[in-house]
């Protein structure tokens, strides 16, 4: 049975990876997961580690795309003392590392040109030198690649090496984004919220008006913004249940709905305006009249924004958190 730990979705789409990853999990074929931004794939690649007969042997990731072109080749394969400046020890690369088990390159689209035929003869000789070094290394490791990039066409604009492509390209495995999901999309926020929630010490749930949002939302940053989210909602929502009031304007936008706006009150005219006299004080202190004034303008933004404390607090020009401090001491 397949170890799908950390991988949740239940979806056709999804299912039909899970039947690829089930077959080629096994074998050390080399594997190409496509997909945009934020759908998981390095989740997908763990995963086709676990159920490997490599499992036992290391997992080593590393993004292609987050190191300078001039340092990748040296946590690639390593080098040699003295290699160049600052190199004051020989140190093992990330293929060394990784021998016996799996390696994942990660955005490999982003990879320079003159390192892309390296790794190509990491995969047909299973062989490769340090930065420095004059032997080769010998290692056995599977391969296995991840780019948000249509590499056919980089091939086409003559960025990626037509060779390298075919050789990882043995097995392609493309990951759904999540508007392809389905009901992937509220399963993963139920979970995202839970654990956020638990987190947070409280309890927190959606409601069907913002289930049927989060199904419209068309998800550009996928599952990565599904969770970062349910991680503010957790924060942020002063209820035991998300309102459709409390998720941000851009979901209303897409879904073709107006996120309701508080009505501030007109303001008023410097002739309009009264400062208080001494008189007003009716014989208390001016420390309890200004505080039963800040009470009473408390009560009416929570009155006209019916008693959504962000609404409140920004009729009030005041943080969140400073007016809830202000509740607390009043006992609202």
């Amino acid at each position: 049975m397949l170890d799908l730990s950390g991988i949740i979705g239940k979806s056709e789409a999804l299912t039909s990876v899970y039947s690829v990853l089930e077959k080629v999990a096994p074998t050390d074929s080399t594997v190409l997961v496509t997909g945009d931004s934020g759908t998981g794939k390095e989740l997908l690649v763990r995963a086709l580690h676990r159920n490997s007969k490599r499992k036992g042997k290391p997992f080593v990731a590393i993004n292609c795309g987050a190191i300078p072109r001039e340092l990748l080749e040296s946590e690639l394969f390593g080098h040699e003392k003295g290699a160049f400046t600052h190199a004051i020890r020989t140190r093992a690369g990330r293929f060394e590392l990784a021998d016996g088990g799996t390696i994942f390159l990660d955005e490999i689209g982003e990879m320079d040109l003159s390192l892309q035929v390296k790794i190509l003869r990491v995969l047909q000789e299973r062989e490769f030198e340090k930065v420095g070094g004059t032997r080769s290394q010998s290692v056995d490791v599977r391969i296995v690649a991840a780019t948000n990039r249509d590499l056919e066409k980089e091939v086409a604009a003559g960025r990626f090496r037509e060779d390298l492509f075919y050789r990882l390209n043995v097995i392609p495995m493309h990951l759904p984004a999540l508007k392809e999901r389905g009901e992937d999309v509220l399963l993963l926020a139920s979970t995202f919220l839970k654990r956020f929630s638990e987190l947070q010490e409280r309890e927190l749930e959606l409601t069907p008006e913002v289930n049927g949002m989060l199904l419209a939302y068309t998800w550009a940053g996928n599952v990565r913004e599904l969770e970062n989210l349910m991680e503010r909602l957790s924060i942020l929502c002063d209820g035991k249940k998300v309102l459709p009031e409390d998720l941000p304007p851009k979901i209303w936008e897409v879904v073709g709905k107006q996120k309701p706006v508080v009505q501030k009150t007109a303001s008023v005219s410097n002739q309009d305006f009264r400062l208080p006299r001494i008189e007003d004080l009716k014989g208390r202190s001016m420390k309890d009249f200004f505080e039963e004034l800040e009470e009473a303008m408390i009560l009416e933004a929570l009155k006209q924004s019916n008693g959504v404390k962000n609404m409140a607090a920004e009729l009030l020009g005041v943080k969140r958190t400073t007016l809830i401090e202000k509740m607390k001491k009043r006992n609202l």
